[in-house]
């Protein structure tokens, strides 16, 4: 029997974002997949378990090792990102994001002082159903 594919949601401030992804991503699999909330603090954590997550964990360390047994990582383009977030996603965070042999889809919101040219402005909703897309076809 196949192990079932994990997934980690990587979110900060009130988690808003990565409920959102959450709940798209059970409305789409089931429980299919394996979907783990990873908040760079307990309130986003805890906004992650609420829209469906598997288990959730939060903070430096939790992300750090996590992203190394999951595999797919997804999140705004900030979780790769040393200092975003107002703060919250630290370098080793960013780093263990960027090492990571797992696959990455990464939204392109706007990030502090960073613009990914040629990035279309899509709403949120639509980069989600761009995302369950992706998956799809990964699976």
């Amino acid at each position: 029997m196949e192990k079932r594919k994990s997934i980690a949601v990587i979110d900060g401030q009130g988690g808003g974002i990565g409920g959102l992804i959450i709940k798209r991503l059970r409305e789409a699999f089931g429980e299919e997949v394996e979907i783990i909330g990873l908040g760079t603090n307990a309130m986003a954590t805890g906004a992650m378990l609420k829209s469906g997550a598997n288990k959730g964990a939060s903070g430096e360390n939790a992300i750090v090792q996590t992203v190394q047994r999951v595999d797919f990582i997804v999140g705004a383009l900030a979780v790769a990102l040393a200092n975003s977030m107002m703060g919250e996603l630290t370098p080793k965070m960013a780093e263990a994001v960027a090492t990571s042999s797992a696959i990455k889809y990464l939204l392109p919101l706007k990030s502090q002082d960073v613009e990914i040219v040629g990035a279309s402005k899509e709403p949120l909703p639509h980069l989600v159903d761009q995302l369950i897309k992706r998956i799809q076809e990964t699976l």
